[in-house]
């Protein structure tokens, strides 16, 4: 069991807008596998509560443009691990500290990555052609 085209479409989104606010070290993990509940982990890092804030937003306003909204949210009021149930995904925008203390990588390294934007100028995927080009 792999995760769904709609997940992955959804994960590479949040991770654009992470990157777009500046995030650092954004990973996906098909967690489908794994979990029932939902298919894939997004996880970003931010070096303050005010930056996680502001990626936070910035997935949400992603995702509302494709048409999903967050089920649940939790950790808004400290602002430093904030996670995100969009349902198909779960997003986890966490203060580096925070990040590197809990280890979300390692409590889920057998699950596979998910290929999402590296946050370059042109949003591609590593590897990946520019818009317009091949």
């Amino acid at each position: 069991m792999s995760a769904t085209p709609r997940a992955v479409e959804l994960a590479q989104a949040a991770a654009a807008a992470a990157h777009d606010k500046l995030a650092s070290d954004v990973v996906g993990l098909d967690v489908s596998a794994q979990l029932a509940l939902t298919d894939v982990f997004v996880i970003a890092s931010a070096p303050n509560e005010r930056q996680v804030g502001a990626i936070v937003e910035a997935v949400e306003e992603r995702l509302a443009q494709l048409g999903t909204k967050p089920l649940r949210r939790e950790g808004q009021r400290e602002g430093r691990w904030v996670l995100l149930d969009f349902g198909d995904i779960v997003v986890h925008v966490m203060h580096s500290e925070d990040r590197e203390f809990y280890g979300l990588e390692r409590l889920w390294k057998d699950c596979p990555p998910v290929v999402l934007p590296d946050g370059d100028a042109d949003g591609t995927a590593p590897g990946a052609a520019a818009p317009g080009v091949g």
